[in-house]
């Protein structure tokens, strides 16, 4: 998959260092991941969750943190369109960020 704005999560763990490595690991699995389908998703993530327009929303250091994402799996992209923590992803609108 090619994963679109990759500095807002440099940006991000530069924030929250702590999220760092986990965001890196999500990142690198997600650049080599070949996603046709939510299923495929879920079988590497197991707590991901799918909201309507093609978003997945991915737990990130133990839930403290959450990443939400708009997948294209024809053409093979991932959009990041939100970081942040519990609390901020709570204000959102996941389904429509």
């Amino acid at each position: 998959m090619r994963v679109l704005k990759h500095k807002t999560l440099i940006e991000f763990y530069t924030r929250y260092p702590d999220a760092k490595n986990h965001l890196e690991a999500w990142f690198y699995e997600a650049e080599r991941a070949s996603w046709e389908n939510h299923c495929d998703i879920k079988q590497l993530y197991s707590s991901a969750s799918f909201v309507a327009n093609n978003r997945v929303v991915f737990n990130i250091c133990g839930n403290k943190y959450r990443l939400i994402v708009k997948v294209q799996y024809k053409a093979k992209i991932v959009f990041i369109r939100f970081i942040g923590t519990h609390k901020e992803y709570d204000d959102i609108d996941a389904e429509n960020v």
